[in-house]
């Protein structure tokens, strides 16, 4: 590939992940895009960029895999060394809070706060309500001010006069609007 491409398919890739976009506006969003892609890429040099490593083991919140990778807290403090010593005897010996404590080093939420549902329903549905009165109003300024009268050739009597003129003419009499109509009764078939 040339060093065009590259350039194109880093720059690319530099503006559609996450990461880069959230570091980008932290410092400004224009400068780090095209400083990096323009004197990394193209002089084949490494970017030194926050990469997740999916490989290596990772903490997450999902209701169908109750046992992450690792821990929720892997550095512990002095008190949570010693809950940690005080789990490795009897359990009867730990309290309720103990036993909680216990639960939050491995997890960051229990099944019924990950199952609990958000409020961002309203935001949407205040969102959709929104564009929908935008809309609205839009439609009705443009009813009112934008749009004039109805011609008058799509008032009755026109409509009317235009039909008995192509009914005249013959129009389409094969399969179209004239076969429709028997010309001996004078009324639509």
């Amino acid at each position: 590939m040339s060093d065009g491409w590259i350039f194109v398919k880093y720059c690319l890739q530099k503006m559609l992940t996450s990461r880069a976009l959230v570091r980008g506006f932290k410092i400004g969003f224009w400068r780090p895009l095209s400083s990096t892609c323009s004197v990394q890429a193209v002089h084949g040099k490494d970017v030194s960029a926050d990469v997740l490593d999916c490989s290596a083991p990772q903490y997450y919140n999902r209701l169908d895999t109750p046992l992450p990778d690792i821990p929720f807290v892997r550095n512990l403090n002095s008190e949570q060394k010693q809950l940690k010593e005080k789990e490795k005897g009897p359990w009867t010996k730990l309290t309720r809070e103990d036993k909680i404590a216990l639960y939050r080093l491995t997890h960051e939420l229990s099944y019924p706060e990950m199952r609990k549902g958000s409020d961002e329903w309203k935001s949407v549905v205040g969102g959709v309500f929104i564009f929908l009165g935008f809309s609205g109003l839009l439609v009705w300024w443009q009813r009112v001010f934008v749009y004039g009268d109805v011609p008058h050739t799509l008032s009755e009597e026109w409509v009317a006069k235009q039909t008995q003129r192509m009914l005249d003419m013959k129009v389409n009499p094969v399969e179209g609007f004239s076969y429709h109509w028997d010309y001996v009764k004078k009324q639509w078939k």
